[in-house]
C-alpha cells in the first residue's frame, strides 16, 4: 500500500508541474479563462520587448486562444495604451534610424512587417526629414570609407552605394553621398578620379553578369526580412 501511494503522489506531483510548465509557456489549462490566459500571454511579450497589436494577435493565435478572447483583451490593452502601435511607430523609426542608419524605405517595411498601419507608418515618417537621412547617410560613408582605402575607385562606389542602397536609401541620394564623400577625401586623388566619379552610376557585377545600381535599392527588403525572421 504504501508503495502504491508514494506512486500515485509522485504522478500526481509530476502532473502538477506539467500543468505549470504548459502555463508559463502561455498555454491555457483546459478550465483556464480564456481573457485571463490571452492577459498573461500579451503582459510576458510586453516585459519582454514592445509589441505591436498585430504581433501579440499573431502569438495569441499560435496558442490557440479563442478569437473573441483575444480581441476583447487586445482592445482593453489598446484603450488604456499597453498597446500603441502609433507610439511603437515612432520608437521604431527613432531608434533603426540612428542605432542602424536605416532610411524611410526600410523603416517602413520594417512596420509594415509588424502590422503598423499605413497612417501610423505614414506619421512616424514624417519626424524624418530630408535633410536628416542626408546627413545619416554621410556618417554611415565616413565610417566606411577608410576600410575602402586602396580599391579602384569604380570598386569604392559600387561597394560604399550597396551599402546605403541595402539601408533603403534611394540610389540618387546614395551615389551623390558617396561622390561627396570621395571628393573631399584628402588622400591625393586627382581630376581623373573625380572624372570618374562624375559618371553615370556604375553596375554591381554577380555571377549572372551586371546588375544596374539602381536595382540596389531593392535589395534591403532582403535584409529586412532576414532580420524580421529572426525577431
Amino acid at each position: 500500500m504504501a508503495g502504491r501511494s508514494g506512486r500515485t503522489r509522485g504522478a500526481a506531483s509530476e502532473a502538477e508541474g506539467v500543468s505549470r510548465l504548459a502555463k508559463a509557456d502561455g498555454e491555457a489549462e483546459p478550465d483556464a479563462d480564456p481573457e485571463e490566459v490571452a492577459r498573461q500571454i500579451c503582459l510576458r511579450l510586453l516585459t519582454a520587448a514592445p509589441r505591436t497589436k498585430a504581433q501579440l494577435a499573431t502569438a495569441l493565435r499560435k496558442r490557440r486562444v479563442p478569437q473573441d478572447a483575444a480581441e476583447a483583451v487586445l482592445t482593453r490593452f489598446a484603450e488604456v495604451k499597453l498597446i500603441d502601435d502609433a507610439m511603437f511607430a515612432r520608437a521604431w523609426v527613432e531608434s533603426r534610424h540612428h542605432g542602424r542608419g536605416l532610411a524611410s524605405r526600410a523603416l517602413g517595411a520594417e512596420l509594415r512587417q509588424r502590422g503598423v498601419a499605413q497612417e501610423d507608418i505614414q506619421a512616424a515618417l514624417s519626424e524624418l526629414n530630408p535633410n536628416q537621412e542626408h546627413e545619416t547617410a554621410r556618417e554611415l560613408i565616413a565610417r566606411r570609407l577608410p576600410a575602402t582605402a586602396g580599391m579602384p575607385a569604380q570598386a569604392r562606389i559600387r561597394r560604399l552605394a550597396g551599402m546605403l542602397a541595402r539601408k533603403g536609401y534611394s540610389a540618387g541620394l546614395a551615389y551623390r553621398v558617396v561622390r561627396e564623400a570621395l571628393a573631399e577625401e584628402e588622400s591625393g586623388y586627382g581630376p581623373a578620379f573625380r572624372t570618374e566619379c562624375e559618371r553615370e552610376p556604375p553596375e554591381q557585377e554577380t555571377a549572372d553578369g551586371p546588375v544596374p545600381f539602381s536595382d540596389l535599392v531593392d535589395l534591403y527588403e532582403l535584409e529586412a526580412n532576414e532580420e524580421a525572421a529572426d525577431l
